[in-house]
């Protein structure tokens, strides 16, 4: 009896060493796990990263004009490189490398919304015989696609479990939109004024926008850190924005070559774009957000503040000639 016993509790105390072995190897397994997770995303972030980030400021860009309208055919270029070629990382989910890029996104946003405005002015200025005339149902299209917001997923749990349209799905329908237009317009079945007036009231449009720009860039300014982790936002936004006016007035001033001839701008209207390509040729290896006046740590957004305010002010003068 004593012997069955002590075997009883024998066995027992080896169930038990053997559970607690099973929870200890299976502990390791887990943190071994966990381990290898850890390193994988070390590795597979930055690499993603590096391979992903790309800022495009070619200044040289150009779309592929097959008639029509140069700058809308520009345009089109623009949003096709972005979506389609250079991969757009404003929605990036969790999971994907890009998510963890922020001056790639701000960039490639602050062009789309550039390209918005000039969808718009097209839509209820050029693209319309007068303004009491139909809008085309292309360029209201395209101008309402563009707004869309540039961070939407196909899916969003806040919305709905089922999945949605992409920012990249709403942009390619814009893209179509553009091209419809642009190809009725080479036909001969589009309107797209080249009046003086339209081109006035564009940069007029164009200049506000930049008014706004510098507002934030100036909030910025008054408040100076190096610890600023949004400066770099402002920067890349701002950029972005910049560097698509300038390849859009560029091919306006060729879409518009007989109005800036009549009103001899010429000169002024290459100073304009020089302005523009100047901005967004800054390329800062990190956004300093430091004092106006700092050797050591400067202010990137000064800098770039300073030939936004200087293009504003050449738009303005361009806008005050053709009025007269």
């Amino acid at each position: 009896m004593i012997e069955d016993d002590y075997l009883y509790k024998k066995n027992g105390i080896a169930g038990i060493g053997s559970r607690l072995t099973g929870i200890f190897r299976s502990g390791k397994f887990w943190l071994r796990s966990l381990v290898v997770l850890v390193l994988i995303a070390i590795v597979y972030y930055p690499a993603g990263m590096a391979l992903v980030h790309k800022i495009d400021d070619n200044p040289n860009f150009a779309g592929d004009y097959q008639g029509g309208s140069h700058s809308v055919s520009t345009a089109i270029g623009l949003i096709n490189r972005e979506i389609n070629q250079n991969r757009w990382t404003a929605n990036d989910p969790f999971f994907l490398p890009g998510a963890a890029l922020d001056n790639m996104p701000n960039f490639q946003t602050g062009i789309v919304y550039a390209l918005s405005r000039f969808a718009i002015e097209l839509s209820d200025q050029i693209g319309r015989t007068r303004g009491s005339s139909q809008v085309d149902p292309d360029l209201d299209n395209a101008a309402g696609l563009l707004k869309f917001r540039g961070d939407k997923w196909v899916f969003d749990p806040s919305i709905s479990l089922l999945p949605g349209v992409s920012s990249e799905q709403q942009y390619r329908q814009a893209i179509a939109a553009l091209e419809r237009y642009n190809q009725r317009l080479a036909e001969g079945q589009a309107v797209f004024e080249r009046r003086t007036d339209n081109l006035q009231e564009t940069l007029n449009r164009f200049a506000n926008d930049l008014g706004s720009a510098s507002a934030l860039i100036d909030d910025k300014v008054d408040a100076p850190s190096l610890f600023d982790r949004t400066a770099d936002d402002v920067f890349y936004a701002t950029k972005g924005r910049l560097y698509a006016y300038s390849l859009i007035l560029r091919d306006l001033g060729t879409d518009f070559e007989q109005v800036i001839n009549e009103r001899q701008v010429a000169p002024a209207w290459a100073e304009m774009i020089g302005s523009l390509q100047a901005a967004s040729a800054l390329d800062p290896l990190v956004v300093v957000n430091g004092s106006a006046d700092g050797i050591i740590f400067p202010n990137h957004l000064a800098g770039l503040g300073f030939y936004l305010l200087r293009a504003r002010t050449q738009m303005r003068e361009i806008s005050s000639i053709l009025q007269r």
